[in-house]
């Protein structure tokens, strides 16, 4: 099983949204390196639900990976913010995963908390200046964060 991080805007769609749903596709991914490590994602994958733009920052909880390979339907929509006219519904530029919901947090891990307990090598979200909306977490760094949330 791997580890990933997958950022999203409260406003946007927030864990409460995520836990009321139970389930979604993570759409509007438009970087590449992004796509790609979507694109290597399993089914029974975790990932960290990271709240961004959002007071405070930080990991607010947990979902997995049901799907893989998903057409993200926005890039086809025009009057999305995602639409991207370069793709054709015979070759898609734009997969993603469908997600379900496992935990929310009993407290959002702050990001002043992971750039104390990581450096960016450990967590690529501590990194200045990162803002893939989709990163790898390797096991360690992943076992360390659950025991932070246990805390």
């Amino acid at each position: 099983m791997n580890h990933w991080l997958l950022k999203s805007e409260p406003e946007a769609y927030s864990i409460d949204d995520l836990a009321r749903e139970g389930e979604t596709i993570w759409d509007g991914i438009r970087n590449y390196q992004a796509r790609n490590y979507l694109k290597s994602a399993a089914v029974g994958d975790r990932c960290f639900f990271y709240h961004s733009s959002a007071d405070p920052l930080g990991i607010a909880g947990l979902c997995e990976v049901t799907e893989t390979m998903v057409v993200d339907p926005t890039q086809f929509d025009p009057s999305s913010d995602y639409f991207d006219p370069k793709s054709r519904d015979a070759e898609p530029r734009w997969h993603t995963v469908r997600v379900k919901f496992v935990e929310k947090f009993a407290r959002v891990l702050t990001l002043h908390e992971l750039q104390a307990a990581f450096t960016g090598d450990e967590l690529m979200v501590v990194r200045k200046g990162n803002r893939l909306s989709v990163m790898p977490v390797n096991e360690d760094a992943a076992r360390r964060i659950l025991e932070l949330a246990a805390r």
